[in-house]
């Protein structure tokens, strides 16, 4: 009977959420190793189905660094990086837009769509989803007099420019859960790879997402002491960053939540997506799986 009554006092500590959050649109974006997990797949998978059914709007952006690497080596392509950011000549341009919008997006739809859901794959090349523009030459400096200062051209990546998210509506009207994967086009329509975090942040601002969510291999944002936030303000997070507590990986995911936040979106989420069923966690109790700015 305890067991039963446990059930229970978990879905009504979900109640006010669903009932505050239904209709809302939530930006999930997907990557880490929620991505290659068997289990964790499947449990992202029926998160993101349950949203639907109980009348959220759920939208997924995913990665897949991993697999581009995987294929390029078969390819016997060498993986270049600056910064951490690909080095994409047109080459491996190809080769991530085959991967990203072609054997990824198509696995993740397949997936939900056999838990009961009805996903679409896109790229932001699909109806003008996402005008990009490729990135300045990196400027690296010399050091010493025998070195002298160059710039780094990163080939075919690019930044978001402009989001046009009519193809978004047209699906969610038709209740289709859009998976898309982060590859734009430029002026001339040509393909640029995008940082995932960076999409997921554009187009949850287009849409005015209530909530934009960002799975990581991390527990979320720590404290000096290393203790887990399980939330924090604009202000704080901005200072932890120039303070130093907030380092290597984790700035640029706090810096596309910040801006997220800035451009309306009510609420981002960085959250371990090494646990399973982390995105109901996360929206769906009061403790949550990560750390949420607001």
């Amino acid at each position: 009977m305890q067991e039963f009554i446990e059930k229970a006092s978990v879905l009504m500590e979900a109640l006010p959420y669903i009932r505050k959050f239904s209709g809302k649109t939530v930006v999930v974006k997907y990557g880490g190793h929620a991505m290659t997990d068997p289990k964790l797949k499947e449990s992202f998978a029926k998160d993101i189905v349950l949203l639907d059914y109980i009348g959220l709007n759920p939208v997924i952006v995913h990665g897949g660094g991993p697999q581009i690497d995987e294929m390029l080596d078969k390819m016997h392509i060498e993986s270049k990086f600056h910064q951490g950011m690909r080095i994409t000549d047109r080459e491996t341009m190809d080769v991530v837009e085959m991967v990203l919008a072609g054997d990824i997006n198509k696995d993740i739809v397949s997936l939900i769509n056999r838990h009961g859901g009805k996903a679409v794959g896109l790229s932001g090349r699909d109806g003008g989803l996402i005008k990009a523009k490729k990135l300045p030459k990196e400027k690296v400096v010399g050091n010493g007099d025998s070195k002298k200062d160059e710039r780094i051209d990163l080939g075919r990546v690019g930044s978001v420019k402009e989001v046009d998210v009519s193809v978004l509506q047209t699906l969610e009207q038709g209740r289709f859960i859009a998976v898309i994967a982060p590859v734009g086009f430029d002026e001339k329509g040509d393909p640029l790879n995008i940082n995932a975090d960076l999409v997921a942040g554009a187009l949850a601002a287009a849409l005015k997402a209530e909530k934009l969510v960002l799975l990581t291999d991390i527990e979320g944002v720590k404290d000096k002491a290393g203790a887990l936030m399980s939330s924090i303000n604009k202000s704080d997070a901005r200072k932890m960053v120039e303070d130093g507590v907030i380092t290597g990986g984790m700035i640029p995911k706090i810096d596309c939540a910040l801006k997220a936040v800035d451009d309306g979106v009510k609420s981002a989420h960085i959250i371990d997506g090494r646990v399973q069923h982390a995105v109901l966690l996360e929206i769906f109790t009061d403790k949550g799986v990560g750390t949420v700015i607001s």
